[in-house]
This record gives structure tokens, C-alpha cells and sequence, in this order.
């Protein structure tokens, strides 16, 4: 029978429910009209308000000469490094103070890894399981329940559970407050100037910010790390029951950069998603292409153009940039004022130097740019192991890279400076630059075996023609000698005669003289 038959729509029974229906669909009608619709129209204006506020901050690397220009994303700070030289290929308002919300977990993480062992279990207390707020993200754990580090490390970073993220905070200081100290140090170690934590998961105060700037500068160090990218990179979290943990734990990252989502990014090494009211949408992530791995951050940003953002900056840094190796293009550097020695040439003559540029450093360049438009300087102010000096480019003001100078391995490939050679201060003082020259010892070895060996080779000859030496006459007195034994073996020899030999009779000593 049709619902609205003649019969049910008469019927007593059929009156009272259609009654309520109709005054409950005319209540939400009249409701969604007068109260939910302009609310969200109003929302819908905020958000466009915020956007348009947005993206008309200035970009700063635009108004770089002869630099790539970068895309206009809606989100209040964006940065975009090169994860390995620290060169910034990308800066919108990049030292302004933002609440991070949930990305300030990769430097809680960060910590966990470098303080913690993997099978390490940490059991959660009141304080960790009640201390944030029921509507927050979360994975359910009950106080006294346990979960071994690994297990805590994929609960914050895919779930972003906020009472895991206090668990191991407290399993490492035993207090939330001091843990927060272990963080403001650790990112004042990784270069970080704008931030100040308060807590290890970033739920809103006041007090707790930092900037685009820094936490690219802990993105650095957090995406160096192969477990991290491992976990930030994973779209499931799963952790089996156990004796001290009875639930079947499964939960689903909703960051839309993962295969299979809207803006899904193939380059992808690792993402970490964040949201509060005052902070907005917040994303902190990290691409490989080609060899060139980037560090994008954008903070206070609007969902989901957090995702839109992100996926321009990577697109336009991977299209305008390209990674060039020192070591392996630099050909020849003049160190003004340096007293820095260098030569093509060792005492002996194209040996191995005992210094060299690091292999593995980089720099990176527009593609419009060339090399030879690089400028350069050196500086001998580093703590180092085995490095002697760091040399720094730039372009257009703009750093870029830097090279080391290190001594020699035996793996190494050699480098050999400019030959101009700067003049030496008159005097020398306790903080005059370390003077280096090239010396090949064992090429000094065989010179100086040799030069003995020919030495002696000189007085050898020199005795010889001193103890053999003849003159011409000699040696035609020895013919003679020679001639003259041989005439005497050929001819007989004479009898000798008996007779006595006359006297020779003496001379007058008057006889020449006439009277």
C-alpha cells in the first residue's frame, strides 16, 4: 500500500506520528535557516577573509634579483629548505611566531629516538591519560596500560595520539615541564631561534610557538632520521592486544599527501599533519627528487589548502633548482686575506695534498644561474673534527651552500687551491690562521735516496780517475818497454866475454887550457 494512502493518512495513529515528523522537519528547517546557515556563511567569510590576509603577505625570496619566482600560498608563514645544505629556496614571513599544534610532535619524537631504546615500554599514567582534552586526538590507552617506544613512536606520529605523546614525555623527565626544557634545548642545538615549547604535543598556550624557520630546522635533522621517515611516511597505525594492552588498536592518518589520497605526492619521504582553532591547519613535510630532498613547512593555513600549498612549493622547488657538487665542479679559489697556503704543486710537484674539499657537500642553484655567478668566502671559525676551514656561497645575497676543508682521507678526492699566494702579516699572534703546505712524504724519501746515491756515485769516480789516472809520455814509454821485451825474446843471447875491461884513462885537467 502507498504510504500516503487515503486510508493511513485519516487513520489516528498515522496523524500523531506525521504530526511529529512534520514539526520536527519544520524545527530543523527553521533552525538550519535561521542559525546553522549564517554561522557556517559567516565561517565560510572568516576563512576567505583569513585567506585573502594571507596571501597578501609579501614573499621574501621574490624580491631576490634573478631568483625563481615562488607560488602565492594561502598559509600566514611557508618555508622551503634544502634538507642538506640548509639553503632556502622559499621564505613567506619565515620568523613570525605560530602555534605549531601537532607538528611540534617531530621534535618530541626526535627526542624519543636519541633518549630511548626501541623496545623500551613506558606505562602510562593519570596524568598522561587524563591530562588532554576528551576531544583531542587520541588512541584510548588507560592508565597503567603499556606500549614499548616503537609502538608510542607510530601512535604519535600516524594518530597523533596527544596522551602517548605525554606518556613518553614523562617516561623520559618524568615531568611534562622538564621534558619541555629537553625540547627548547635540543632545538636551540638544531639551530632554532624563534621557538618556545611548553609541551610535547602542542596543545594550544599561549606559550608555547615557534616559526616556519625553526621548525624546518628540526625537520632537518627529524627527516634525517630513517625510522622517522619510515613512520611519518606510514598511512595505518596497528597495535596488537597484549597482557598490558587488551585492544586491537587500528587507526587511519588523515593527511591527504599519502598514496591513494586527493593530493597524494609521489615524491613523498615524510608528513606530519597538525590543528588546533588558534593554530589552524599546520604541515610540516619532506620530498626526494632527483637527488634534491626538501623541507616544506606551512603554518596557519587554511584546509585544505595546507595539501595545495605543499605540493606547489615541492613542484617549484624541484623545477627551479638544481644540486650542484663542490668538490667536483670548483676549479680554482682566490682566499683574499687569508694566510691560507695553497698551491697547484708540492715542494715536490703534483702530489696528493693532505687537504681536501668534503665530497659530499652541496650547493643549490637556479637554473637560470651559472656557477661563475657564485660569490664566496672562507672562514676558519669551525669546531669541527678533521676540518680545517668552511668555505660559504652565495647568490644575490642569498646563501646557498657551503663546502668544508678537510684534511685529506686516503679515499678522498684532492683539491688543490688557487696558486696566487697572500703575503704574510708582518707579525704573528696565537690566533693567526693555521699556515698548511702540500708535502708528498714519500715522494720526499726517494728524492732524497736518490740525490745520496748519486752523490756517491760522484766520488766513486772521482777516486777511480785519481788512482788510474796516465800521461802520455808514460804510456809511450811502456810501448817502447813492450817493443823491446819482444826483440829480446826473438834474438839470442851473446856470450859473455871474459877479458877484463880497460880503464878509461882520466883526462888532464890541463888539457883544454894553452900556456
Amino acid at each position: 500500500m502507498h504510504l500516503f494512502s487515503y486510508k493511513r493518512l485519516y487513520s489516528p495513529k498515522f496523524d500523531k506520528k506525521l504530526l511529529r515528523n512534520v514539526i520536527a522537519a519544520i524545527l530543523c528547517v527553521s533552525l538550519w535557516t535561521g542559525i546553522c546557515a549564517p554561522a557556517l556563511a559567516a565561517s565560510g567569510s572568516i576563512v576567505e577573509q583569513h585567506i585573502a590576509a594571507n596571501q597578501a603577505v609579501p614573499v621574501e625570496t621574490n624580491a631576490i634579483a634573478n631568483w625563481p619566482s615562488g607560488p602565492i600560498v594561502s598559509a600566514g608563514s611557508a618555508i622551503l629548505m634544502d634538507a642538506d645544505s640548509g639553503a632556502i629556496l622559499y621564505a613567506k614571513d619565515i620568523h613570525k611566531a605560530q602555534y605549531p599544534a601537532s607538528t611540534t610532535k617531530i621534535l618530541t619524537c626526535l627526542l624519543v629516538t636519541e633518549l630511548c631504546s626501541l623496545d623500551e615500554v613506558v606505562t602510562f599514567s593519570n596524568n598522561a591519560v587524563f591530562g588532554i582534552p576528551r576531544d583531542s586526538s587520541n588512541i584510548a590507552i588507560d592508565m597503567g596500560e603499556e606500549l614499548t617506544i616503537e609502538q608510542c613512536l607510530n601512535a604519535i606520529l600516524i594518530a597523533s595520539a596527544n596522551e602517548v605523546a605525554y606518556g613518553v614525555a614523562e617516561h623520559i623527565s618524568g615531568s611534562w615541564d622538564d621534558f619541555a626544557a629537553l625540547m627548547n634545548k635540543r632545538a636551540g642545538e638544531l639551530g632554532c631561534v624563534d621557538s618556545n615549547f611548553v609541551n610535547p604535543n602542542g596543545l594550544p598556550d599561549e606559550n608555547h610557538y615557534t616559526s616556519a624557520y625553526d621548525l624546518a630546522m628540526i625537520g632537518r635533522a627529524f627527516f634525517a632520521n630513517e625510522l622517522l621517515c619510515k613512520i611519518s611516511s606510514s598511512k595505518v597505525l596497528r597495535i596488537p592486544p597484549s597482557d598490558k594492552q587488551p585492544d586491537d588498536i587500528i587507526e587511519y592518518s588523515r593527511n591527504q599527501l599519502f598514496p591513494g589520497q586527493k593530493y597524494a605526492y609521489e615524491y613523498l619521504v615524510g608528513s606530519k599533519t597538525g590543528y588546533t582553532d588558534a593554530a589552524r591547519s599546520t604541515l610540516v613535510s619532506c620530498a626526494e627528487k632527483d637527488g634534491m630532498k626538501l623541507i616544506c613547512i606551512v603554518l596557519n593555513d587554511e584546509s585544505p589548502y595546507q595539501f595545495e600549498d605543499t605540493v606547489a612549493l615541492f613542484n617549484y622547488g624541484f623545477s627551479n633548482f638544481d644540486k650542484i657538487n663542490i668538490s667536483e665542479t670548483e676549479t680554482r679559489y682566490d682566499i683574499n686575506n687569508s694566510n691560507f697556503f695553497y698551491s697547484s704543486n708540492d715542494v715536490f710537484g703534483s702530489s696528493k695534498p693532505i687537504l681536501a674539499l668534503n665530497t659530499q657537500d652541496c650547493l643549490i642553484l637556479p637554473k637560470t644561474a651559472s656557477f661563475s655567478d657564485v660569490e664566496s668566502s672562507i672562514s676558519y671559525d669551525t669546531q669541527e673534527e678533521n676540518e680545517i676551514a668552511l668555505i660559504t656561497y652565495t647568490y644575490q645575497g642569498q646563501f646557498i651552500g657551503s663546502v668544508s676543508v678537510d684534511l685529506a682521507a686516503e679515499n678522498s678526492a684532492s683539491y688543490v687551491f688557487d696558486e696566487a699566494v697572500q703575503p704574510l702579516p708582518e707579525t704573528e699572534t696565537d690566533e693567526s690562521p693555521v699556515k698548511v703546505i702540500f708535502v708528498n712524504i714519500i715522494k720526499v724519501i726517494l728524492w732524497v735516496v736518490g740525490i745520496a746515491a748519486a752523490l756517491i756515485a760522484l766520488l766513486w769516480i772521482r777516486a777511480f780517475i785519481n788512482n788510474y789516472q796516465f800521461s802520455g809520455r808514460d804510456r809511450s814509454n811502456r810501448r817502447s818497454w813492450r817493443r823491446s821485451r819482444r826483440r829480446r825474446r826473438r834474438t839470442p843471447a851473446r856470450p859473455v866475454s871474459r877479458k877484463p875491461k880497460k880503464k878509461a884513462r882520466r883526462p888532464s885537467r890541463f888539457r883544454d887550457y894553452d900556456f
